[in-house]
């Protein structure tokens, strides 16, 4: 409990001091496929229409940055993004640990795939490439996701290199490799029982190929070059089953990719920092330790 009450503290005070730094745009050169889809929707924390592709940079809430970096991705079923529960409000806790952080906003059904994925791996090249200039080591940026945001973060994690996510620029040339994720409440698979209907139709419509429901789903995407992951997920989720984030972690350890697994009882979907769910709000802490373990793992600068 008093761990919580410190979390909720330090909140505060980054959400009041961390102050947005820079604003990137993903595509100065013009947005791939660019469409008129009206004007962008913020609205209760949550954002919609996106149209136009940026990174919202956060700086470490500590005197001393350690380097490292994390692409935010917030969830939403493809449809908005929780731009303020699943961004900013993580941007704050990962500044407290003296991490960097990006929240991205990405396109959504009004683009549908491979929009998203062409955003998220921007989105790491683009990082790395001015890591030397804001003060961050290329060999420690990972993603962060939640829900459908969490798609698109395994998605960098799994499809880093495939052709879709490549549009003929420059910054193609850098790795789009995340060098560690973490997943929350995730949704996974496009198949099956387990999927996210909304997700699915946001990101592929209503009649999508076998072939696109085999690509997006992440499970059958994971290779021994997939990055260290970790995944939190809740028994009490009924909008994305548990079985999402359990088929992804069979799917690393057939692998061989290292990972860890906190299933809670309590915790019903979008919980993010949330307190009052149990032993379920007390995640930062475990994915503090799990964080700092990778870290200590990467090469440094």
């Amino acid at each position: 409990m008093r761990y919580l009450v410190v979390l909720a503290a330090l909140l505060h005070l980054s959400l009041a001091a961390c102050a947005s730094e820079l604003v990137m745009p993903l595509w100065p050169e013009g947005v791939p496929g660019a469409k008129a889809i009206g004007a962008e929707t913020v609205a209760d924390g949550k954002t919609g229409n996106v149209s136009v592709p940026t990174l919202t940079m956060y700086g470490p809430a500590v005197d001393k940055a350690n380097g490292a970096a994390v692409i935010i991705c917030p969830g939403g079923g493809y449809s908005r993004l929780s731009t303020e529960r699943e961004g900013t409000h993580y941007a704050a806790w990962l500044g407290t640990l003296g991490v960097t952080s990006f929240v991205l906003k990405y396109r959504l059904a009004q683009f549908g795939h491979p929009a998203p994925l062409q955003d998220v791996l921007r989105a790491v090249r683009l990082v790395r490439s001015q890591a030397g200039k804001l003060g961050l080591n290329p060999a420690q940026i990972g993603v962060m996701g939640s829900s459908a945001g969490a798609h698109l973060a395994a998605s960098a994690g799994t499809l880093f290199d495939h052709p879709l996510g490549r549009t003929g620029a420059a910054l193609d040339a850098v790795s789009a490799r995340p060098d560690f994720m973490m997943l929350m409440y995730p949704v996974i698979t496009m198949a099956g029982p387990a999927a996210h209907a909304g997700s699915r139709m946001a990101l592929l419509g209503g009649a999508p190929t076998l072939d696109a429901v085999h690509l997006m789903s992440m499970e059958q995407q994971v290779s021994p070059a997939t990055p260290p992951t970790l995944l939190v997920h809740t028994q009490a989720d009924k909008t994305v089953p548990v079985e999402n984030s359990i088929l992804f972690y069979q799917a690393l350890t057939r692998a061989g990719v290292p990972a860890e697994m906190y299933l809670f009882e309590q915790g019903g979907h979008g919980m993010g920092m949330r307190s009052g769910l149990g032993t379920a709000s007390a995640w930062p802490r475990r994915a503090e330790e799990w964080l700092r373990e990778q870290l200590a793992r990467l090469p440094d600068r």
